[in-house]
């Protein structure tokens, strides 16, 4: 067999490259589901709806309206709003928190067990392996939310009655339309994690010790949003991650405004940017041997 036969028969360097990195990627998936600590998360996650559907099924005192988070008084009108209101109330502080583990441990957590050194030993490259971290935590916003979102529309047809959505502008939608609204309300909420999930990934480049990495990136959190409310501090407000969190409202309006939701996606957007880059400066010249 000539050289020129086993150089025809030779598989591209790029679709090596690009199989190792679905493997990894793969490979990186299956190990954060099968996680009793991401399967814990995600149960915490889902019993915030039902904890809530639970509490306002038993109360005896009707809501006056705008009494509660939002949309609480009308979950005994319609059980679909319950995944709206737990939504409201999980992005403040159970959503940042579930992401600031995940995102914390992404570097960190392999440095800290010492097998960072043998994914880098394969020709994945840091670059690749920084992208499949982060795809990772994404991954995670999309399940949490999205598990959010099903458990409260499950407890809330157990506990209370569904039929058409009267949305916040006074539009009556079906119960198939109100459930692409919830679809998109989730959408909005994962991408309103994307920003921290990025300065959670850069903070775990920064430290072997995961459980650092993960309160750092929590405590970004909560300081965003006592930042995003003080009212000397009105400039910064529209350049914080957090400033348009509970900007998914327009969602629930006819006709449909993704104002607010262009706007998260870019603000999110630059922040994965600036801090992807950072990530990446550091983790370039992270020595993985000490």
């Amino acid at each position: 067999m000539s050289s020129s036969d086993l150089a025809v028969k030779r598989p591209p360097r790029t679709d090596a490259r690009r199989g190792l990195g679905f493997d990894l990627l793969g490979s990186e998936l299956s190990v954060l589901f099968r996680r009793r600590r991401t399967w814990a998360m995600l149960v915490a996650v889902a019993l915030i709806p039902i904890l809530l559907a639970i509490a306002v099924r038993l109360s005896s005192e009707a809501l006056a309206p705008g009494e509660g988070p939002p949309f609480l008084d009308r979950v005994t009108q319609n059980g679909l709003f319950t995944g709206f209101t737990a939504m409201v109330v999980a992005i403040p502080l159970f959503l940042p928190l579930t992401i600031g583990v995940v995102a914390g441990d992404t570097i960190a957590g392999e440095a800290g067990q010492g097998t960072l050194r043998y994914l880098l030993v394969a020709p994945a490259g840091r670059v690749r392996l920084l992208l499949v971290k982060y795809i990772g935590a994404a991954a995670f916003s999309l399940v949490a939310t999205l598990t959010l979102m099903l458990a409260g529309i499950l407890i809330g047809v157990a506990l209370f009655p569904v039929g058409p959505v009267t949305l916040l502008s006074g539009d009556v939608i079906s119960v198939p339309e109100s459930l692409l609204r919830s679809l998109l309300v989730a959408s909005y909420v994962t991408v309103s994690l994307l920003g921290l999930s990025a300065i959670g990934l850069f903070i775990s480049t920064l430290t072997d010790v995961p459980v650092g990495a993960m309160a750092a990136t929590i405590v970004v959190s909560v300081v965003a949003q006592i930042l995003d409310v003080l009212p000397q501090l009105s400039w910064l407000h529209p350049w914080l991650f957090s400033h348009y969190w509970l900007g998914f409202a327009e969602l629930l309006s006819q006709p449909l405004d993704f104002t607010s939701f262009g706007a998260n996606a870019l603000v999110q957007g630059a922040y994965i940017a600036v801090f992807g880059a950072l990530a990446y400066s550091r983790f370039a010249t992270k020595d993985i041997l000490s």
